[in-house]
């Protein structure tokens, strides 16, 4: 019986061996001749040392396909359990079929059964073709609970648990999908593509010559599609802000996000930020200053940088705890809202909602971008998506308006009161109302001001006359309730804490029943 046991020990040792070596010592080589981490590398570096525990590692060992092109399980990130997916190109192409596909599906409903993050690490080119033998499907091994139908527990998870894909090679049809209803995806410089049909398909199809970058690479979906979320130059940079993003974020829905012990003193001032800020309406500034000089250590983790770059969103923290920045960018076309920042806002101030993290909104924007471009490409649907999202919210949501805020733009950014906000402040120099001062004058006194003998005389006399009166946040908070203080830009991160402390009981209050609301989309 010993040597039975001793047998059947080294034929174990053996298989696991074999099935850990994926598709053999030359495939590996020819990846990293490519610059390209194998699926195990690639968990081994994101997950804490010797944390890796893997799901149903011998399925396809006796193939000659170990693990069916997907490596599978569960470990930690900094001591907190993640589950995670690692497709493996050397197996088969790392293509979707019947037992892949399942393996992806139940380490999505182990991660929601237990509730802690996804990460999901993409390297398929997509549904596996099926043997061309009688009496087969078309669809091959996707007749099975598998990748077509893995959809169905990322859609159970979304607002449930985190869900973070990494893309880190060319993946196409079928595998762009569950990323695409993850929370966030990460792409790798000149690694990574993602398209629906690929460049020999799209050529065949409708006589488009085009490249796998121009394509889908990784700038097209960072800066032009908005599809991805960042980009990298490499596979240990992408897993490390992986790592990064997931420290912002709690495990589920039901807990909030882990505090830090950041250091930074919250009763810190910031009279430096006096100097980022024109007094000037019209005169540009770069936000991302404002922001670093608002936040914990500076630290600011940006979402969609390259994408809709008038709106900035990302995470920071305020005295260890978590908050969702969204702040208009002067920088760029002034800071309007617009179709694509529409899009980005709503659904970061989502993500923000479902997962208990605070909002705090820097508003400096001249409103909605006008002009033919934005009402054909649908600016009243797209900026109704915001209104939704921020009436949906139920987290704290605080609004500091910098220097202005007309039109619309006191909507899409939540100052109004009627929107849910919680708090809103004023720094002493900011305008609001439907139109600046200066516009508002040539409106209203536009005649007047033309026959006058001194037109530039009358028309700063107006204009200061309007402020004082209508444009004049100090003015404004004696008569409007709605305005919860004018602060000294100076004192800004302390006033946002003191908001935070009060506001971290508040609750979650549905007022009506219902499966759930129709969004503009």
């Amino acid at each position: 019986m010993e040597a039975f046991f001793k047998t059947r020990l080294t034929q174990l040792r053996e298989i696991k061996e074999a099935c850990a070596q994926g598709g053999g010592v030359e495939k590996i080589e020819q990846r990293h001749s490519k610059g390209k981490w194998t699926a195990r590398e690639r968990i081994r570096y994101l997950l804490d040392e010797q944390s890796f525990v893997e799901f149903s590692s011998m399925v396809h060992h006796l193939d000659q396909a170990p693990t069916d092109g997907i490596v599978s399980g569960y470990g930690t990130i900094n001591g907190r359990i993640v589950c995670v997916y690692a497709q493996d190109a050397t197996v088969r192409g790392g293509s979707v079929g019947s037992i892949h596909g399942y393996k992806m599906y139940k380490t999505i409903e182990r991660a929601l059964d237990m509730g802690v993050p996804l990460v999901g690490l993409h390297d398929s080119p997509g549904q596996r073709l099926p043997r061309l033998t009688e009496g087969q499907s078309a669809y091959g091994d996707l007749m099975e609970k598998s990748g077509g139908s893995v959809f169905y527990p990322n859609t159970q998870a979304s607002g449930v648990v985190p869900q973070i894909s990494a893309i880190l090679g060319s993946c196409a049809g079928i595998s762009v999908y569950s990323p695409a209803l993850n929370d966030f995806i990460f792409m790798v410089d000149h690694l990574s593509h993602m398209y629906i049909t690929g460049p020999a398909m799209t050529k065949t199809v409708i006589g488009e010559d085009i490249d796998h970058e121009r394509l889908g690479g990784s700038r097209v979906h960072c800066a032009i599609s908005g599809v991805a979320d960042a980009r990298f130059p490499s596979e240990q940079e992408c897993l490390d802000r992986i790592k990064e993003l997931l420290a912002y974020l709690p495990n589920n829905a039901e807990q909030a996000a882990p505090h830090a012990e950041t250091g930074d003193d919250p009763d810190r001032t910031h009279d430096e930020i006096l100097d980022v800020v024109p007094a000037s309406p019209h005169q540009p500034y770069d936000m991302k200053k404002v922001i670093s000089c608002l936040v914990d250590d500076r630290c600011f983790f940006e979402i969609k940088k390259e994408f809709a770059g008038e709106i900035i969103v990302g995470f920071a923290r305020l005295n260890g705890q978590t908050v969702g920045l969204v702040a208009n960018q002067p920088m760029v076309r002034a800071g309007c809202l617009t179709v694509d920042s529409s899009d980005k806002q709503s659904r970061f101030i989502r993500f923000c909602d479902c997962f208990n993290i605070p909002l705090v909104l820097l508003v400096d924007t001249p409103a909605y971008l006008p002009g033919s471009d934005q009402e054909y490409k649908g600016i009243i649907r797209h900026g109704a998506k915001v209104l939704y999202a921020l009436c949906e919210a139920t987290v704290p949501k605080i609004v500091v308006v910098i220097r202005k805020c007309y039109g619309g733009g006191n909507l899409g950014m939540g100052v109004l009161p009627g929107l849910g906000t919680d708090m809103v402040f004023y720094w002493p120099v900011a305008e609001a109302g439907v139109l600046g001062a200066k516009a508002s004058v040539e409106l209203y006194f536009g005649k007047e001001i033309k026959v006058a003998i001194d037109p530039d005389a009358l028309r700063r006399e107006k204009t200061e006359e309007y402020y004082k009166k209508y444009s004049n946040p100090i003015q404004e908070a004696s008569v409007n309730w709605s305005i919860e203080d004018v602060i000294d830009p100076g004192r800004t991160r302390i006033h946002l804490i003191q908001a935070l402390r009060l506001l971290r009981t508040k609750k979650r209050i549905v007022k009506y029943r219902k499966k759930h609301g129709n969004m503009p989309l």
